[in-house]
């Protein structure tokens, strides 16, 4: 029998019989990973574990600790979750609506109100299911098979998105006799799926709760944000409103030529919420610094002239420093274990610096900002001096706002915190969500391939540094917040389609993150393109798409 070679991550190299399964060599390799694999990788490609491998391949197992394994587990767990509330209340639906920390916000909807220890009959549903081992099967269906299922299931959204896909086989997966997709590859059987929680937060909407993507694999507790959950439930009482709760009535409004209006709309609310933020800075007379903090392409450059021209409107003459004018020279900046610059970390401030000229401004002294130049990696003096007036504010936008260790010597009650976010709670469908992360990365690419030339690949590989910085630096800060604004329009992921689809494909298939460019592809998908043009000048999407 012909034998192929298989090349593993660790270099380690094994002969096997040709046309051997991915499932049969990830046996013979799971006993040296420390957590189960969800997926395996060959040649930069995504493969299900019935893949024959018909010839000598270097292959990479995905486990929770990898981003697209741990998108695996979290798409296997949502599908455990969606048939074990379909078994305990036959005539109920579940929807996931949005993400939140280690978690995901969904909602029992039907003629039926859960209690607390209802809670305790889906756990036991979902242990059984994963108990069981039973298999996760990807399956290719005709488009008009599919199209007859979610139609026959009154899951009009999803009907309507296979529809506009205009493809002749739909990929699928099934898990006992349930059918859906998402927008990730699954886990090939239940048992891989081991470890979540639940948590009730009342009038049917439950946290779906998974574990670390770490070595350490534990599930974390529950922080409940209400501010976070209250701006959703504002966003989702809008798209009622405006009689677009899913991806596909957008898509209506563009092919009716309608999209305009709604646009339109989008905006106002955004500067509706800019505006009731100055007013309440207005009202809290004792505020002399105001600190914006969001992750990284949350518009935070956009929002913050926005508000600085409201409270001109009420009489403030507002300052605006950027923290990251506050660099360390270059050869100061700290490292990362792989000799890279953490520019993300607190100690690539300088605090000293930062520091004492806030409190000469705060003490009416006149000085000179710097400004960093990201080219030499040093600080220059501005040639126009600053000072404080007697109406002035101070608004300080950056990455660490929220920490209290970025301005240690200013009284908590002259601070007013705000904390951006592009909170999109358009769904794709029921089950579908736009993903605010996903959503960051789109606009980013955008953005530093328009103003640095910056190629995908790179932006790319970049992402994860900057996730875990926002890990570190700001997730954690966010109750400290007194507002936070929501960042996203309902429209604009239709808007960076036409920009972001021509750099997704040209990421090369030898590329190590042709796999991701080739998810958010397909996740692109659904969304009709919306002309540029449509655009107002002043949107904060003009940051990305110029």
């Amino acid at each position: 029998m012909e034998n192929i070679t298989i090349t593993f991550t660790s270099g380690e190299t094994k002969q096997f019989p040709k046309n051997t399964k991915i499932s049969e060599v990830a046996e013979y390799y799971q006993p040296k990973m420390h957590l189960s694999i969800l997926g395996a990788r060959l040649n930069n490609k995504i493969r299900p574990m019935n893949y024959q491998i018909k010839k000598d391949e270097k292959i990479e197992f995905l486990d929770i600790t990898n981003p697209y394994g741990y998108r695996m587990y979290q798409g296997g767990l949502k599908f455990i979750y969606e048939v074990a509330i379909k078994e305990v209340y036959p005539n109920c639906e579940v929807r996931f609506w949005h993400s939140v920390p280690k978690g995901i916000m969904t909602e029992i909807v039907g003629d039926f109100n859960i209690i607390k220890d209802d809670l305790l009959k889906i756990k036991n549903t979902m242990q059984k299911i994963i108990d069981a081992n039973l298999p996760i099967e990807k399956i290719n269906v005709l488009t008009e098979d599919a199209l007859k299922y979610f139609d026959y299931n009154k899951q009009n959204e999803k009907y309507k998105n296979i529809h506009n896909t205009n493809d002749e086989i739909i990929t699928l997966y099934r898990l006992k006799n349930y059918f859906n997709y998402y927008y990730t590859d699954l886990p090939d059987t239940t048992k891989k799926i081991d470890k979540f929680d639940l948590v009730y937060l009342g009038k049917n909407k439950i946290v779906l709760v998974y574990p670390n993507s770490t070595e350490s694999y534990a599930v974390p507790e529950y922080v409940h944000y209400d501010n976070i959950i209250e701006t959703f439930e504002k966003g989702e009482e809008w798209l009622q409103l405006m009689h677009v709760p899913y991806l596909s009535d957008v898509n209506d409004r563009i092919s009716s030529n309608k999209i305009q209006s709604l646009i339109k709309s989008n905006e106002l609310i955004f500067n509706e919420s800019i505006y009731q933020a100055a007013e309440i800075i207005k009202n809290k007379r004792d505020v002399k610094v105001v600190l914006i903090s969001g992750p990284s392409s949350t518009g935070k450059t956009t929002t913050t002239q926005r508000l600085t021209s409201y409270l001109e409107t009420f009489g403030y003459d507002p300052i605006a420093i950027s923290v990251d004018d506050y660099f360390k020279e270059r050869e100061d900046t700290p490292k990362l274990e792989d000799g890279t610059y953490d520019f993300e970390s607190l100690n690539a401030i300088d605090l000293d610096m930062f520091n004492k000229d806030l409190n000469a401004l705060i003490n009416g002294q006149e000085i000179r900002l710097p400004r960093y130049n990201f080219i030499t990696g040093k600080k220059e003096s501005q040639e126009k001096t600053s000072f404080l007036k007697e109406n002035g504010i101070i608004l300080i936008e950056g990455l660490h706002c929220l920490n209290n260790e970025l301005t240690p010597e200013i009284e908590n009650k002259y601070k007013f915190k705000i904390y951006l976010s592009p909170f999109i709670p358009l769904a794709i469908d029921r089950h579908n969500y736009i993903s605010t992360v996903d959503l960051r990365l789109i606009r980013r690419m955008v953005r530093d391939n328009r103003t640095r030339g910056a190629n995908i690949s790179d932006t790319i590989g970049q992402w994860q540094k900057v996730r875990s910085g926002e890990e570190k630096y700001i997730f954690p800060y966010i109750h400290q917040a007194d507002i936070i604004i929501n960042t996203a329009y309902i429209f604009e992921v239709g808007v960076l389609k036409v920009y972001a689809e021509p750099l997704l494909y040209s990421v090369p298939t030898d590329s190590p993150y042709y796999e991701e460019a080739r998810r958010l592809l397909k996740s692109l998908k659904n969304f009709y393109p919306i002309p540029g043009e449509y655009v107002s000048k002043d949107s904060i999407l003009r940051e990305f798409i110029g």
